[in-house]
């Protein structure tokens, strides 16, 4: 049994929000670029080029990447032949995250309850979950989820009779009457099956895998080009003002369902795609 005390954790979420909130991936870079050499707008070219330097000053003055600096969504995959040791889990995670929104300096977005409406004041409590997997290691995945896109998400509980045709339908509408409000160009993750709350999941945590990477599974793969196809043939451009470039890719995630349901979820994220990583 390997021992790993929970300061440890804590440390490594630690930069891991650093590295989030002010480095933008290589992938996600690249993707920016590449949007901006395709793109026939010439305000969706200026946007993309905007943003491009947002992400350089971003990195070189160590300011956050968007002035929503977003709710903390973390997913800690741990191995089953590990210890976690020295205190709380769930609090040396909550720590980290309070900590970082003081060091950083990052806007506070976080509410007690949805009705009293008060700030907490620590950017906390991130949002948080737990999974036991083979091993005896720690993964950290950080993902920093803006309100703006996190507010064009949506879910739907289809009939069995809609099918691929009606999967495809609801995605490409979502992101179309989404408009400019999740500051495209956008990242759609998509969580296909498994019921309710296992769809919104799978939504959420496909946006995690690297940016473009194809899905494993054969038919999610090919929907993701479907569905890129279509969304960038909606004209809805870089910040919704028009354009060739609504999307930089489609992630989409499936699960096995009931035979009598067709779940499917979209869970959009902005250009600042801001996510991270590390095994402990």
């Amino acid at each position: 049994m390997r021992e790993l005390p929970v300061k440890e954790l804590q440390a490594a979420l630690l930069r891991l929000i650093e590295q989030a909130t002010f480095d933008l991936g290589g992938a996600e870079c690249a993707a920016l670029a590449a949007a901006a050499a395709r793109e026939s707008s010439a305000i969706g070219r200026a946007i993309l080029a905007d943003l491009q330097h947002n992400a350089e000053i971003a990195r070189a003055e160590r300011r956050p990447l968007c002035q929503d600096t977003g709710v903390s969504v973390i997913f800690l995959e741990i191995g089953q032949e590990l210890h976690l040791t020295g205190g709380d889990l769930a609090e040396a995670v909550q720590q980290a995250v309070a900590e970082g929104a003081n060091r950083f300096h990052l806007r506070k977005s976080i509410l007690d309850h949805p009705l009293t409406r008060r700030n907490t004041g620590t950017n906390a409590p991130a949002i948080l979950h737990t999974r036991i997997v083979p091993g005896d290691r720690l993964r950290i995945l950080f993902a920093a989820k803006g309100g703006g896109c996190e507010n064009m998400s949506r879910l739907a509980m289809l009939p069995p009779s809609a099918g691929r045709e009606g999967v495809v339908e609801f995605v490409v509408r979502a992101v179309r009457e989404s408009g400019g409000n999740p500051c495209p160009p956008v990242i759609v993750g998509v969580g296909l099956g498994g019921n309710f709350e296992k769809c919104a999941l799978l939504a959420k945590e496909s946006l995690l895998r690297p940016l473009g990477q194809p899905a494993a599974n054969a038919l999610d793969a090919e929907l993701e080009r479907e569905l890129l196809t279509q969304i960038n043939a909606t004209g809805v451009g870089p910040m919704g003002l028009g354009g060739e470039v609504t999307a930089l890719a489609v992630h989409v995630a499936s699960a096995p369902c009931h035979l009598a349901a067709l779940p499917v979820a979209v869970n959009l994220d902005c250009h600042s795609h801001r996510h991270a990583e590390v095994v402990l």
